[in-house]
């Protein structure tokens, strides 16, 4: 039964008593009215047993009900600190993990700050390498004989030539027996004032790039001193090769004075064509010089084969005259032989045996001399 139940029949229990009481407290005109009291005493009797009953069953289910949601109360709470109690060491966790990932990004950040300043200083140190007239062929310089060494055998060309009569230049490359010059220092100061003020600097930079050019051309263009009639000018940066190529003022175009010049603009990109193509021709020439040598070497193997050739006739020749003696001597044994043959023929048998053994040294020796003979 459960408790709403329980308190239903407690509440109609009590009114049917009220009920019954102001009844009893009236009276009954009957004379069975002390019979019908008892009766009721006896059945409230009973029923207030069977209500304290009821109530002791009501009350231990109540305490049963209340003891198990404290149990669930209580383990509701440790489950509460047990969760909390996770939950905390997760979020130690999770602080903990925050504070290494920030560590480690001052720490990267630390780097990549210590790294700026030394990209800046290394861009201060660029700038003092390039800003000086008198050093700015050095990067290009650099730059330049690592390109050649990329491409070029060591041997088809020469770093800091040189000329006969006294010119230095930063590189040249060996076409056959010629020698092509290519100079590394080009204007990059006048270039980086383009780059600042715009078109405003571009007179002055074709002014400087046209000197550059003159000088190149009066320098490093000598064949009386084994050059081609041509010479390079290496630009160290893509941006200032573009520069000049599109720079015109009122002389025209720099480019195509730079070609009535005979002096070629190369940026790397461009140079590393031209070296390619110059080291096929070294291929070419280098296979034409092997076959050149090969005929001279076949040449040599003829002259042998001709010389064997007339000592192979000689020796023929010797072997033929042997041959000729040889018959000759054959032909006189022959002769001897029957002339011998002959003289004993009509000698008796026993003076010719005794007469032969007697002439036999003789007759040796006339064959022996006669063989010499032959």
């Amino acid at each position: 039964m459960s408790v709403v139940a329980v308190v239903v029949v407690v509440v109609v229990a009590i009114f049917a008593a009220s009920v019954l009481g102001a009844w009893l407290r009236g009276g009954s005109p009957n004379g069975d009215a002390k019979e019908v009291r008892e009766e009721m005493q006896v059945l409230l009797t009973a029923q207030a047993q069977g209500f304290s009953a009821q109530m002791g069953q009501v009350t231990q289910l109540v305490s049963q009900q209340f003891s198990e949601v404290r149990r669930e109360l209580e383990m509701g709470v440790a489950n509460t600190g047990r969760i909390t109690v996770d939950a905390q060491k997760e979020m130690s966790e999770q602080l903990r993990s925050s504070t290494d990932v920030m560590s480690r990004l001052t720490e990267h950040l630390g780097k990549v700050q210590e790294s700026g300043r030394e990209l800046t200083e290394a861009a201060k140190a660029m700038q003092a390498v390039l800003g000086g007239p008198n050093s700015r062929g050095v990067l290009g310089e650099t730059q330049l004989e690592s390109l050649l060494g990329d491409v070029l055998p060591r041997a088809s060309y020469q770093t800091d030539y040189r000329f006969p009569g006294g010119a230095t230049v930063a590189a040249a490359l060996r076409v056959g027996s010629k020698w092509v010059a290519i100079d590394a220092d080009f204007p990059m100061d006048a270039y980086r004032k383009v780059a600042e003020k715009g078109v405003e600097a571009r007179p002055e930079f074709a002014e400087t790039v046209r000197g550059s050019v003159d000088e190149i051309a009066a320098k490093y263009i000598l064949p009386d001193e084994g050059t081609l009639d041509f010479a390079l000018m290496f630009v160290p940066s893509e941006s200032a090769f573009y520069e000049l190529l599109v720079t015109a003022d009122d002389k025209g175009r720099l480019d195509d004075y730079c070609r009535q010049r005979h002096v070629l603009p190369v940026s790397p990109n461009s140079l590393h064509g031209y070296l390619s193509a110059i080291l096929v021709g070294l291929k070419g020439t280098e296979a034409e010089e092997n076959a050149r040598r090969m005929l001279a070497q076949l040449h040599d193997v003829k002259r042998m084969f001709e010389e064997f050739g007339e000592v192979h006739d000689q020796l023929g020749q010797q072997l033929h005259e042997m041959q000729q003696q040889y018959q000759q001597a054959g032909r006189q044994l022959e002769h001897t032989l029957a002339a011998i043959t002959e003289a004993m023929s009509g000698v008796p048998a026993e003076t010719t045996r005794e007469e032969t053994q007697g002439e036999e040294p003789a007759a040796l020796a006339t064959i022996g001399t006669n063989n010499n003979g032959a």
